[in-house]
């Protein structure tokens, strides 16, 4: 790591104009996570395009918030923020308690977190988090939305959309998202997210029976969001439990994230920045239940970012901060992003979502070596996720309903089989 050859050090601040450049770069990095799952969240709570866009636009502007704290008082590390993919799984198997329910366990979720990074606590909670579970949860995480993602990629029924061109439309992008990822280089690699996002709903336009329109409604250029910003304070044992869970994952996340950039940076005081970080990521979910809007995390997309720029400077994401901050307040511009079609979002998810997986198996075989029993700790909890995420609506509504966001979330079941499986059956001695 001392080798690494960088043009711009972690505390030294470009030029102006490449300042704007980087940030441009990280610019186009951060907004298409902030559309897949803030599209995702905002339609299963709304029906109205207009709450729609005003959820959409709180995300921007908690994310630019977020991002700005971090760089200059937090972790103080060139990393990214974004919507955490865990969070909506337990969004989805909260749906039938409501959205006060669902928000105030993301508080709660967001307070605990940050009472055990002030408090040294996490520290001591790392050593549950061996390469078998890690590996598990993260696996979990991409194979549970895998209900979430057909229903975004099929056509909903009645419509004028056969479901064999939705399938083979999906499938013929994700395969030439794939090509082009091996191909391109630099920041075409990098940004072949948004890319492949406005490419593909071009096609999807040009080439589908009966193309989604274009929601423009009567937004004003600018317009603020600041309204039903308060708690509307509603516990249920059942789904906190199960944001609980949800949030072993997202600090997973949040300390895998810092310590990548830390690592490939030979930084000396990453305990600190460490105990920062994710406390400013409890802090920033506590305010995202507050907001009523999905929490956040830090993302590990950093690393390959700073070798193909060689630009490791922290600064370069203040005017990423400021163009998700300005964004926020612009309805027209997230109308016109909010209307791109599920099923692009669908497509990006399995694109986004396999390399959750490839985490996953560079985790689990990280190892020296990969046992019989490896497998077995892990397999079983995918499985047991997978059965659940794909048990039907009516079975769910046939339990009681404080025991179904946990029973009914493959993810809750699965990450307790592998805690089960790690530390009471398998346990080492």
């Amino acid at each position: 790591m001392n080798k690494l050859d960088l043009k711009y050090g972690l505390d030294e601040a470009p030029p102006l104009l490449e300042l704007l450049l980087y940030g441009l770069q990280w610019l186009a990095l951060t907004i298409p996570t902030i559309i897949i799952i803030g599209q995702v969240v905002a339609v299963l709570h709304f029906d109205n395009p207009g709450e729609q866009v005003i959820y959409v636009q709180k995300l921007f502007f908690l994310t630019g918030l977020v991002m700005l704290v971090q760089v200059l008082w937090g972790h103080r590390l060139p990393l990214i923020s974004g919507p955490a993919a865990v969070l909506l799984i337990g969004i989805l198997a909260g749906q039938a308690s409501g959205i006060p329910t669902i928000y105030t366990s993301i508080f709660i979720g967001g307070l605990v977190l940050t009472f055990l990074s002030i408090s040294g606590l996490f520290a001591q909670l790392k050593n549950l988090f061996t390469p078998r579970v890690v590996a598990t949860i993260l696996l979990l995480i991409a194979f549970t939305l895998t209900p979430t993602i057909m229903n975004m990629i099929l056509p909903a029924p009645g419509s004028a959309v056969p479901a064999l061109f939705n399938l083979c439309f999906a499938l013929g992008l994700v395969l030439l998202m794939f090509a082009a990822n091996k191909i391109l280089t630099g920041i075409w690699k990098t940004t072949l997210i948004i890319w492949a996002m406005l490419l593909g709903t071009l096609a999807y336009a040009l080439l589908s029976p009966a193309p989604a329109a274009v929601d423009t409604g009567n937004y004003p250029w600018l317009a603020s969001f600041m309204q039903n910003l308060t708690l509307d304070f509603s516990l249920e044992p059942g789904v906190l439990i199960s944001f609980l869970v949800c949030f072993i994952a997202l600090s997973i996340n949040d300390l895998s994230s810092i310590q990548s950039v830390g690592e490939m940076l030979n930084l000396k005081d990453m305990p600190g920045r460490i105990t920062r970080g994710v406390t400013f990521t409890g802090l920033a979910n506590m305010l995202s239940g507050f907001l009523g809007i999905i929490g956040t995390v830090n993302f590990s997309l950093s690393p390959g970012i700073i070798v193909s720029t060689k630009c490791a400077s922290r600064f370069t994401l203040l005017p990423t901060a400021a163009g998700l901050l300005g964004l926020s307040f612009m309805p027209v511009a997230i109308a016109y992003m909010d209307s791109i079609p599920a099923v692009i979002i669908g497509i990006m998810m399995v694109f986004v979502m396999s390399s959750q997986v490839a985490a996953g198996l560079i985790m689990a075989f990280g190892a020296n070596k990969f046992t019989f029993d490896d497998g077995l700790i892990i397999g079983l909890p995918i499985m047991l996720g997978i059965i659940i995420s794909f048990v039907p609506a009516d079975v769910l509504r046939t339990m009681p309903l404080s025991l179904r966001p946990i029973i009914g979330n493959g993810f809750v079941v699965g990450v307790i089989a592998v805690m089960f499986l790690e530390h009471l059956v398998y346990r080492s001695k």
